[in-house]
This record gives C-alpha cells, sequence and structure tokens, in this order.
C-alpha cells in the first residue's frame, strides 16, 4: 500500500503528514519545534530546519511501521515559510542566518528598491516608476518580507558574508535541496522574491542588478519547476517540486474559483485562487502565482494568532478560558487593540506597535480578552476587503490555521461579514497541501483529481455570530489616525 508525505515546515516549527495515497487518510503525523523568533530580527539556522525535519519524520515513520508494517512512503513533497532569505557559500554552508519572512530590518532596503526602478519609453521619458513599476514587473510591490529586500540587506550591511554568497535558496527550497541535492524551487514560491514574474514565468536579472550588478544572478538561483515535475530523489522517495507555504495551503484547502480563504496562523493572510495574475501598484494585494499553474492574489498581516496568545498570557488563561473571555464581553464600547504588535506589512508599517484605545479603569478581563479579539478580526477582514479590491470573490469565506480554532475570533468574524462562513476541514492545510502535490506528481495526475480523491474543500459552517455594532467603524478610525 503506497503512502506520500507532505511536510510543513513553517516559522515554528516543522510538520510530517503521512497520508494513503488512495484515500488520503492520515496515518502518522509528527512534529518538532524550530528555534523562536521575535521580529525586528527574526533569524533562524536553516540548518535547524533539516534537524526538525529529520526528528519529526524518524516519529512519523515509527508510527506508520507500528501500524502498517510494510508500507512504504513514495513520494514526499515540502511546504515552507514564504519568502525569507537562505544564503549559501559553495559548500552549501550558511553565510548568514536565515531571514525570516516576519524580520523587518530590511523596511529601509524594501523602500530603496521600490524608489530604484522605473519604466522609459523610447524616447527616455519616464512612464511608470516605484510601486506601479514593480507591480507591473513581478505583481508585487516589495516590502521587508521580500526576499530581494533581505537580499539588499545583506549586500549593504554585510559585505564580507557577501562576497561569500554563492547560491540563494527560500527555505522550502532549502530542505528540498537536502533532500535531493538539486538547487530548484517552484513558481509559487518563486513568485514571493520580487525577482520572479508570474505573468512571464521568468527571472528579472535587471531587478537582481539593482542589488548588485556585478554578480552573475543566473548561477545563484534556483531552477524553477513546472507543478508536475520531479525535484530528484530521496531514499528511493520521489521528490516533488515542493511550494510555499500558502500555495500548499490553496492545495490542502481544496479551493474554489470564488472561495476567499482567511487562514490565521503566526501572520494572517487573505487569499483566494484566480485565472489571471494581478498587480496591485499600492502594495496591499501580493500578485503571488499558486502550485498548479493559476494564481493566488494574497493579502498578508504580520499579527493574528500571537495577539490572542500573547493576551491570553498577560490574563494567565488558557485558550478554551480566553474563549469564554471574551464571549462574555458586553457592550459595543468596549477597548479596541490595533494588533501591530511587531511591526504590520498590510498595512506597511515595519515599526509600528500595537494601540489599545479606550482604556477605562474600569475595564475588565472579558472587555480585555475581546478587545485582542476584535482587533484580529478587523485586520483580517481589512486584508479580505483588499483581496476584493482585486480579485473575483463570491463563494465561501474559509477559516484556516490555529486561530480558527478560537471560538470568539469565530464568531466576531463571523458576524462582520455576509456570506457563508466556514471553518476548513482539515487541520493542517499547509502539510495537507503538500502532500496533495506529491501525489499527483507520483502519479502525473491534475491536483484537482487528488483533492476530490481525498474528499478535501469540505468544512463546518460557523453557527455562532456576536453583534459587534459599529466595530469596523471605530477600528478604522484607530487605524487611521495612528502612524
Amino acid at each position: 500500500m503506497p503512502f506520500v508525505a507532505g511536510v510543513d515546515s513553517s516559522t515554528q516549527s516543522t510538520k510530517v503528514e503521512l497520508r494513503d495515497l488512495d484515500s488520503g487518510e492520515i496515518v502518522a503525523s509528527a512534529s518538532a519545534p524550530h528555534p523562536a523568533v521575535t521580529p525586528p530580527c527574526s533569524e533562524q539556522d536553516p540548518r535547524s530546519w533539516w534537524d526538525a525535519f529529520e526528528r519529526a519524520w524518524s516519529s512519523a515513520s515509527a508510527q506508520l511501521a507500528s501500524r502498517t508494517p510494510g508500507g512504504a512512503v513514495a513520494a514526499i513533497s515540502v511546504g515552507g515559510q514564504q519568502h525569507g532569505m537562505v544564503a549559501l557559500d559553495a559548500t552549501d554552508r550558511p553565510v548568514h542566518p536565515a531571514k525570516l519572512w516576519n524580520d523587518t530590518e530590511s523596511a529601509p532596503d524594501a523602500d530603496w528598491l521600490v524608489s530604484r526602478l522605473s519604466v522609459r519609453d523610447d524616447q527616455g521619458t519616464v512612464t511608470v516608476d516605484g510601486a506601479a513599476a514593480w507591480a507591473d514587473a513581478v505583481g508585487s510591490v516589495p516590502v521587508a518580507a521580500f526576499t530581494a529586500t533581505k537580499l539588499s540587506w545583506l549586500h549593504r550591511t554585510h559585505p564580507d558574508a557577501w562576497t561569500r554568497l554563492a547560491r540563494v535558496l527560500l527555505p522550502h527550497d532549502y530542505l528540498t535541496h537536502r533532500l535531493t541535492g538539486a538547487f530548484t524551487t517552484d513558481r509559487g514560491d518563486a513568485s514571493g522574491t520580487g525577482y520572479w514574474s508570474p505573468a512571464t514565468g521568468e527571472y528579472r536579472w535587471d531587478l537582481l542588478a539593482l542589488i548588485d550588478s556585478e554578480r552573475d544572478w543566473t548561477q545563484v538561483l534556483p531552477t524553477v519547476l513546472g507543478p508536475l515535475d520531479v525535484a530528484g530523489s530521496w531514499n528511493d522517495l520521489v521528490v516533488a517540486a515542493g511550494t510555499g507555504d500558502n500555495m500548499a495551503g490553496a492545495l490542502g484547502l481544496g479551493l474554489e474559483l470564488g472561495d476567499a480563504v482567511l487562514s490565521i496562523g503566526t501572520s494572517g493572510t487573505a487569499f483566494t485562487v484566480a485565472d489571471r495574475p494581478s498587480a496591485d501598484p499600492s502594495g496591499e494585494v501580493a500578485g503571488f502565482a499558486d502550485a498548479t499553474g493559476r494564481f493566488l492574489p494574497l493579502v498578508c498581516t504580520s499579527n493574528a494568532a500571537k495577539v490572542l496568545d500573547a493576551t491570553a498570557r498577560l490574563l494567565g488563561v488558557d485558550h478554551d478560558e480566553f474563549d469564554r473571555l471574551a464571549l462574555a464581553a458586553g457592550g459595543n464600547d468596549r477597548p479596541i487593540l490595533l494588533p501591530y504588535l511587531d511591526g504590520e506589512r498590510t498595512p506597511n508599517r515595519p515599526n509600528a506597535t500595537g494601540v489599545l484605545s479606550g482604556l477605562r479603569s474600569d475595564v475588565s478581563r472579558e472587555a480585555f480578552a475581546r478587545a485582542a479579539v476584535d482587533g484580529v478580526a478587523c485586520g483580517l477582514l481589512d486584508a479580505l476587503d483588499a483581496l476584493r479590491r482585486h480579485a473575483t470573490l463570491g463563494g465561501r469565506l474559509l477559516l484556516t490555521g490555529g486561530g480558527a480554532q478560537s471560538r470568539a475570533l469565530r464568531a466576531v468574524i463571523a458576524g462582520l461579514v455576509d456570506g457563508v462562513v466556514v471553518v476548513a476541514g482539515v487541520d493542517q492545510a499547509v502539510a495537507t497541501g503538500a502532500a496533495v502535490q506529491a501525489a499527483a506528481v507520483l502519479e502525473g495526475s491534475d491536483h484537482r483529481a487528488i483533492q476530490q480523491r481525498w474528499g478535501l474543500g469540505g468544512g463546518t459552517i460557523v453557527d455562532e455570530a456576536v453583534d459587534s455594532g459599529n466595530l469596523r467603524e471605530r477600528y478604522a478610525e484607530l487605524r487611521d489616525s495612528t502612524t
């Protein structure tokens, strides 16, 4: 009986999920933590990801052996945290710890890069410049999360490391490289670098030349594989191309055209699948590619479930008690939290901090808990509004990620939106999506056929909603008055 493996290498941990190839049933799963990070400097040694993978793989393999003697995994795929920068020397050793997506030290480099790009006509007149030129070039406007800005930071601040630089990979690329020895990526993850175009399917060497015009970038970057391409092999397993975490999440959720997703993890994302590439000169919507040949317009916020975790910690309660407190809060004149605790990506405020407004001496624990929930919900729905301006939405709103398990957050979101809100039926959408990709590559079949066979795309309708009054108006006033 063949099995496939999906790997989710996130900011916090590496998870491995083993599934039956035919039915999609989970037969084993395990995880191992990564070193903790806190912006503005958010860095990890990429070798720690491989160590975590080996621990999780060993545990999941032992489970499989005990439950299904003789069962063998035939294919594997890695979904990894998007963006980031893994800079290696000629011996494949890091020249600097990997900069993660939520590291904001390259914010000045993002501004500098945006200012450097312009498009001229045949007479030399600038026709498009700045953010609009970047959106035209790669579908997105670079912010501190993007790999291009982190390369600029390394070039500016660590000249010795820059001299030793031989390869640049993304987090999922690094793990795939450790499996296969090859240097590959995929179109989904490549689209978050700031130097690969979803519209043309090609690297933009001219944009990399803005950072260093003397380097031969063609020798530095990985080969971009197609959706059903094989990256190599590992211990007789077929290794698929892998992809970014949001792209893998879309696969695991069985996302249909018109559906929108709010993925509520450490960060929050709002995304959908589309048939055409997008380009938003405001920079709010990133015009990514997906892992199947379509596109994935996405809006990312930096602060989501971790805001709820931090508030629960301050209150000294577990998640269940936190939800009970938040749902018990009365009235609509409660304090409200602008939840930019570790800087924010949308809106682009990398140096921001959180703001609690409307605090009075009689504040209750219930009101404090609810302020955190309200703030996260409004931030996510602001992201959804931005997505709606650049993508056609009309289906369900799916909630996924650890934060989607919060009763209070689900109820507040359901009370603030029109339409059906569904909690996705998979617990680990990224690992599940990576397993879908592994199965599709192994069989040479369409990803959608695997999703349908495995019964992906379902969920539970949220039937508990709370009336939050004019919450979004109050939140918008606080957001717009705070810089």
